[in-house]
């Protein structure tokens, strides 16, 4: 795979006089010049972690100004090949998750993220069956009923590609009521940004998708929001049940992390490390966990590298069942 060599600047942070370690002391200076990409279209869930994230770093000085990005396309891989090709660039990194292992497959991408440095992983996040305020169904169980009796008629729109978490959660939710997932009609949008419109516009008979970016239009009133896919109710839906709950043996969770380009120094990692790390210490960043409803999974290097390895693994065969890898 040809790859192509930018200017590779390294993030910066002030050295310790005393280690020479770049980064991460009580007495370093915020880091600079870092730059975060979002791989789909503003509004979605990586976005919205990005901008959550780079805000939090700002505010609490741990780093100066971060600039986010967004370079959206093919679920995801347009931004894995960016990532790929900056080899050698500490300063960016990638927002990325669940979306990003399964669209790596489907849309037969050259980059990997074994190509990719593991950076941190942030949070996990339930998923929401969410239908128009205007639909017909009232609760989950009146939308699997109609979904039984006519799986092609009732499409389903989810904010990632064929592979992704908005596709494995109603595949795995047909699998769970009795409905062959191959039957499934699934429309993919790129990110939350453009599932809302075509879900507020009826384009599709429900949305499958990260909870966290239904918030703002369930609080509107706009959207109707049937089942969580978490194991327990989430503090930011209290007034919703769990697929669970209402009979449907099923719990799904998305996640999301950072990776780097390939042949950063160790010093440009522990810069992005660090600089994370203090973010999730923060008391900014634990008000926002508790705002968006996120549960904290942060891990970081070696540990998040084997966890994606795991990710890999399993979606690989997931995707190969329903004949998408």
């Amino acid at each position: 795979m040809a790859s192509i060599l930018l200017s590779a600047c390294g993030a910066t942070a002030d050295k310790d006089a005393d280690t020479g370690a770049s980064g991460a002391t009580a007495d370093s200076k915020p880091a600079t010049g870092l730059q975060l990409m979002v791989p789909n279209a503003p509004g979605g869930g990586y976005d919205t972690t990005a901008r959550t994230a780079a805000k939090v770093l700002e505010d609490s000085k741990v780093t100066g100004s971060v600039q986010v990005f967004n370079l959206p396309g093919a679920g995801g891989t347009v931004g894995l090949q960016r990532i790929v090709n900056e080899k050698g660039n500490g300063k960016l990194a990638m927002q990325m998750g669940l979306g990003v292992v399964g669209a790596a497959y489907t849309q037969k991408s050259q980059a990997t993220l074994a190509d990719t440095t593991p950076i941190a992983k942030l949070i996990e996040e339930a998923g929401a069956i969410v239908v128009p305020k205007d639909s017909p169904y009232q609760d989950i169980n009146q939308l699997v009923t109609a979904w039984k009796a006519d799986p092609k008629k009732l499409a389903v729109g989810g904010g990632s590609s064929p592979g992704g978490p908005d596709h494995l959660l109603p595949m795995q939710l047909a699998k769970a009521v009795g409905i062959d997932p191959k039957q499934v009609s699934f429309v993919s949008y790129d990110g939350g940004g453009e599932l809302l419109p075509a879900l507020l516009g009826n384009k599709i008979a429900f949305g499958a998708s990260g909870f966290g970016e239904f918030l703002d239009q369930v609080e509107a009133g706009e959207v109707r929001v049937l089942a969580v896919t978490s194991e327990k109710p989430i503090e930011a839906l209290k007034d919703v049940k769990t697929l669970k709950d209402q009979g449907i043996d099923l719990v799904f969770t998305n996640w999301r992390g950072i990776v780097a380009p390939p042949g950063i120094t160790d010093e440009d990692k522990q810069v992005w490390v660090d600089a994370l790390t203090k973010m999730h210490e923060s008391e900014g960043w634990k008000a926002e966990l508790t705002k968006r409803g996120w549960t904290d999974a942060f891990e970081t290097g070696d540990e998040f590298g084997t966890f994606l390895k795991e990710q890999d693994t399993s979606v690989a065969e997931l995707l190969k069942s329903l004949g998408l890898a």
